[in-house]
């Protein structure tokens, strides 16, 4: 199977027929009733055993020498736990909160402490003391200085600006660690949906060939009691094996995409793995688009984290224009100061200083450097806007088309199946030859194919709405956590 590697959907093609579809976020259907093959299928389909290291799911507890059941609420929990795009989004947010701490701290006091041992000589006559009978020097004395130190600003808007930017920056970045997860929830549910349509593809294959051991066998028969040519007996042999042969295929598609949802879950390649959810069709409400564009640019991760850098934007605008605007602070010290222990009486200050910038270019490139960033962002949170409005209308329009395929393929294989009886029914009479059991195993192939194809093409539109909507983890019952 093709697995998702974006939001794109993408087909590609097996000998005869449409094979896989890519896919990716969350599956809203799982877990309902139904199953694809109800009357033919096993519950689960598995590998077997290939030594210790089974992957242990989040919640399960397997035996080491037996499959690890995983659904789809494990695969994804596994996914955001080693996806290195969710670990490094995450170091992002807490390096914003360290910055934001920093630019908080030139708002805060600052106290610090300051011990001096002085020895020095003076030069008296540079101070003014010129008179006879004075030295020209004090001579060697030393001093002791034991002093705390501390200023507050009291009025600094730049700086207050200044830290404002950084705690949107800081919104920004856990955003943008949220709409990580959610794009690592749409790939992990497209891989584990790519392994459940290609399950899905091995119990169809099998069935055929159970079908067409028996057809061969009734061949046999046939021919035996005089009521069937060899060629008929050699097209049943033919057929048989051609259906053997796509059952290996099948089987060997089926893991390929387990080693692909290894690979990207973060677990062992090969380790023993079933699917515990089986490929499932589920009939979803369609919303109008319209009334479904507000909710979703709320709940749309990136959507609001452009928006939260265009807040620290304006803020950096603020504090660019405050640098000309006056600055009040306060500012003293207190300490012990003597020429020895025993004689070191208590001194300080305390003062309030004003500054203001009378002239500094750099001010005017500051602010032409911000506000054409504003204007830049301004351009990409329109143009995400229209594409959240394109990807509502399309998953609408694909989830539609694909529940009314998937009842059309339903009753394709249906009918398919009755053809593939009647069929057998004349050939056992000999009525016919087999030309028309092989004609409806063919039939049958191409439309269980048909109703594999329309089953995920309906779960990828269900992903894609989920992801326009901005569901995320919600949908899954995981929450939307924030570092």
């Amino acid at each position: 199977m093709v697995a998702a590697r974006g939001e794109s959907l993408q087909t590609t093609k097996r000998p005869g027929r449409l094979f896989a579809l890519q896919a990716g976020a969350m599956l809203l259907w799982m877990g309902l009733p139904g199953s694809l093959w109800a009357q033919q299928a096993p519950a689960t389909m598995s590998l077997p055993a290939q030594g210790a290291g089974a992957i242990q799911a989040p919640g399960a507890a397997p035996a080491a020498s037996q499959p690890s059941r995983l659904t789809l609420r494990d695969a994804v929990a596994l996914a955001l736990t080693s996806n290195l795009g969710v670990r490094v989004a995450d170091t992002q947010v807490k390096e914003a909160a360290g910055t934001e701490e920093r630019k908080k701290a030139a708002l805060l006091p600052r106290v610090k402490n300051a011990d001096f041992t002085n020895l020095q000589d003076r030069n008296l006559r540079a101070f003014g003391f010129s008179f006879p009978g004075v030295p020209l020097t004090t001579g060697l004395f030393g001093t002791y200085d034991f002093r705390v130190l501390a200023d507050q600003p009291i009025v600094d808007r730049e700086a207050y600006h200044t830290f404002q930017s950084s705690k949107r920056q800081q919104d920004a970045a856990k955003l943008t660690y949220q709409d990580t997860r959610d794009l690592v929830v749409r790939q992990a549910a497209g891989y584990y949906l790519d392994a459940q349509a290609a399950a899905a593809e091995v119990e169809a294959a099998d069935s055929r060939v159970k079908t067409s051991q028996a057809l061969e066998r009734l061949a046999r028969d046939q021919h035996a009691a005089g009521l069937a040519t060899r060629v008929d007996l050699l097209r049943s042999q033919v057929q048989l094996q051609r259906d053997q042969q796509n059952l290996l295929v099948a089987r060997d598609t089926y893991q390929t995409a387990l080693l692909t949802l290894q690979r990207y879950l973060g677990v062992r390649p090969g380790a023993p793995l079933e699917l515990a959810e089986k490929l499932e069709f589920h009939a979803a409400e369609l919303p109008q688009p319209d009334e479904a564009l507000p909710p979703a640019l709320e709940a749309r991760a990136d959507y609001r984290s452009l928006a939260a850098q265009r807040q620290a934007l304006v803020e950096q605008q603020k504090a660019a224009h405050a640098r000309y605007l006056p600055k009040l602070s306060i500012n003293g010290d207190y300490g012990a100061f003597g020429r020895n222990f025993g004689e070191m009486p208590g001194v300080g200050q305390v003062q309030g200083t004003v500054t203001f910038t009378i002239f500094d270019r750099d001010r005017n490139g500051e602010v032409k450097e911000t506000a054409s960033r504003i204007e830049r962002i301004d351009a990409q949170i329109a143009d995400l806007e229209r594409g959240i409005r394109q990807e509502l209308h399309k998953a609408i329009l694909d989830l539609d088309s694909a529940a009314q395929q998937v009842s059309v393929t339903k009753a394709g294989v249906d009918l398919a199946q009755e053809e593939l009886k009647l069929a057998e029914d004349r050939f056992r009479n000999g009525v016919t030859d087999n030309i028309e059991v092989i004609t409806a195993q063919s039939s049958l192939q191409s439309a269980q194919d048909d109703y594999i194809t329309a089953l995920a093409r309906h779960a990828d539109a269900r992903m894609a709405l989920a992801r326009a909507m901005g569901a995320g983890e919600l949908s899954l019952g995981l929450g939307s956590p924030r570092p």
